[in-house]
């Protein structure tokens, strides 16, 4: 078999990598390393019994298909693959995306070829790897089976075919468990395929109890279609694309907490002016009612392009998904990234392919994410790896954030021995409970209190309050740490503070012009100023030498916080330098409060 050469006039384009990029690798584990042609195009599952599913397209014991005609595996999280059953083109061949596991423990899914009339087929296979075909496609009720199958609330399980059916535009068909199947609807029933054609991914069932799906190519502007279709099979197109806001949707639909449908497309948006559509591809929104709107559109580059998979909504509220193609260490080429976007539209890259030496890590991601029990997201690859450059099974970790606000605090002045309190929030906004060990401050800053745990469920919050003692005058740094289980752990607040005295006199000097002898000077202002938080008592101002207080609006208080000021003559009595000093008396622990004072007799 040629590589997806079975899909006639189909919108996807596959480009065929040959980059050798090196760069440092992010926190990714490779589990396993397809060893022949089977690298895996399908998502897995994690069944109940928290082992993982899936399937590849080629591979497998079979040599009826060339390079096999595919295979389905387990495989469990610390990377252990069992393979349950290797197809052989008479119960199927070239499943491409992948399984679900009903309510009856057993697993489902589709072959693009094979069966009784090498149309595909619909197949059961237990865990033990037990398969049965429930159905072989005959190209009147469908013909190449390229998307998953969904068990809606009824028990049964709902699908798609991407050619075939009455119109020759693909299906979508409703099927028991034991395999009576019920074609619901032909797509190309319109002129000119307006109602759209191809659908290459599978269903969902929303909460309104309807499907939503995509159909890659046809719609009013031939450049596929999202669309709603009853359990009866009343469809209803909802969207045709443009080019301008995405095309030809390969993946399906998501719907999120707010209601909200999500999904991509491998062409189209800003960029769609490209060649072929290696720049091109968006993430969308859709409401129910069918109002679009482009949250992102991709560019050939270092963030990655060409999403050929659907996307996850994560437990942090986010969306994560693939590329198949771009990325830092080959953008204008096929190895594929890892990234998140916010239901706003703000994306990260969180990861790029081929971040090791030949790709060990893997490259060309076909298939989407699932984030497991254990919180980690796990994918495959449909290249790279060690040794064959046949894909991968991996594991990414969670992404963990910590935000901390304010990630700076300033105390300001603060009189010595004396307490200034500031508090830091603490928020969990990764996807995973936060597990806090630690936290610390330095210099002359404490943890006064913290509404914080040593758990930060998702989405919450907790408070640490932050106390600043300074001992002796002048500036203080120090940090405020955060000990976690988040990758940029530990976290930082940047603190700092000034120490000062209780009470100041300002200008700590000051200096007179010369003047005649027996004559006075004009007068000098200093302030006093109180920076305790009660009231400064007590107050006795004198001077020594030829100086002397004219008048002065310090009493004997001074409210906290207050400043009062105090007017100095000069009057020399001989010649030359002349020194003295003006002194407050009071009840602040720095009492006495000096200024020097100079001056020059003539």
């Amino acid at each position: 078999m040629e590589r997806f050469g079975l899909l006639k006039e189909v919108c996807i384009i596959f480009v065929v990598y040959t980059g050798t990029s090196l760069a440092s690798a992010a926190q990714i584990t490779t589990l396993h390393s397809f060893d022949s042609p089977e690298g895996s195009t399908a998502a897995l599952i994690q069944a109940t019994d928290g082992n993982f599913y899936g399937t590849t397209v080629e591979g497998g014991a079979s040599t009826n298909c060339g390079s096999g005609c595919g295979t389905v595996f387990k495989i469990t999280p610390a990377g252990t693959l069992t393979t349950l059953h290797s197809f052989d083109s008479t119960d199927g061949a070239y499943p491409f995306k992948g399984l679900i596991q009903a309510t009856n423990g057993n697993f489902y899914g589709e072959t693009q070829q094979g069966g009784t009339y090498n149309d595909g087929t619909v197949f059961k296979i237990t865990p033990e790897g037990v398969l049965t075909t429930l159905h072989s496609f005959d190209g009147t009720d469908g013909d190449l089976g390229l998307a998953g199958l969904v068990q809606a609330t009824d028990g049964n399980l709902y699908g798609t075919t991407f050619q075939g059916g009455a119109h020759g535009g693909g299906t979508v068909f409703k099927m028991t468990t034991v395999g009576a199947l019920t074609t619901l609807y032909s797509f190309c029933a319109q002129t000119n395929c307006v109602d759209g054609s191809g659908p290459a991914a599978g269903l969902i069932q929303a909460t309104d109890g309807n499907f939503y799906g995509t159909t890659c190519c046809g719609g009013a502007f031939g450049d596929g279609t999202v669309f709603k279709i009853t359990p009866g099979g009343v469809l209803t197109t909802l969207h045709s694309f443009d080019g301008t806001e995405g095309a030809d949707p390969e993946a399906g639909l998501i719907q999120a907490t707010d209601g909200n449908f999500y999904g991509m497309t491998v062409a189209g948006g800003a960029y769609r002016n490209c060649p072929t559509f290696v720049d091109c591809g968006t993430v969308f929104k859709m409401t129910p009612s069918g109002m679009l709107t482009t949250l992102h559109s991709f560019k050939r580059g270092t963030g990655g392009s060409v999403p050929l998979a659907g996307l996850i909504h994560a437990t942090d509220g986010n969306l994560y998904g693939t590329t198949f193609q771009g990325g830092t260490n080959c953008p204008s080429g096929n190895c594929g990234t890892i990234f998140e976007i916010t239901p706003e539209g703000t994306l990260e890259t969180l990861y790029s392919f081929c971040a090791q030496t030949n790709c060990v890590d893997g490259a060309d991601p076909e298939a989407g994410l699932i984030q497991a029990t254990d919180g980690n997201f796990y994918g495959t690859t449909s290249a790279g790896g060690a040794p064959g450059n046949y894909g991968t099974v991996f594991r990414f970790p969670v992404v963990q954030r910590v935000t901390l606000m304010p990630t700076s605090v300033g105390f300001g002045n603060t009189v010595i021995n004396t307490t200034s309190v500031a508090t830091v929030t603490v928020a969990n906004t990764g996807s995973v409970m936060l597990e806090i060990s630690s936290i610390t401050a330095s210099a002359n800053f404490e943890v006064s209190s913290t509404t914080c745990s040593s758990t930060v469920a998702v989405g919450k919050k907790c408070f640490v309050n932050v106390k600043f003692t300074p001992t002796a005058p002048g500036k203080v740094a120090g940090t405020l740490t955060f000990t976690d289980n988040a990758s940029n752990s530990p976290q930082t607040v940047v603190l700092s503070g000034i120490g000062i005295e209780a009470a100041t006199l300002f200008p700590d000097s000051v200096t007179y012009a010369a003047q005649t002898v027996g004559t006075t000077s004009l007068p000098k202002t200093l302030t006093l100023a109180n920076h305790q938080t009660v009231a400064l008592n007590n107050i006795m101002i004198s001077t020594t030498g030829n100086f002397a207080i004219s008048t002065t609006t310090c009493t004997t208080s001074l409210v906290a916080k207050g400043k009062c000021t105090i007017n100095v003559t000069f009057t020399p009595t001989a010649k030359g330098t002349r020194t003295g000093q003006l002194r407050v008396r009071d009840s602040a622990s720095n009492s006495p409060q000096t200024s020097n004072l100079t001056g020059t007799g003539k």
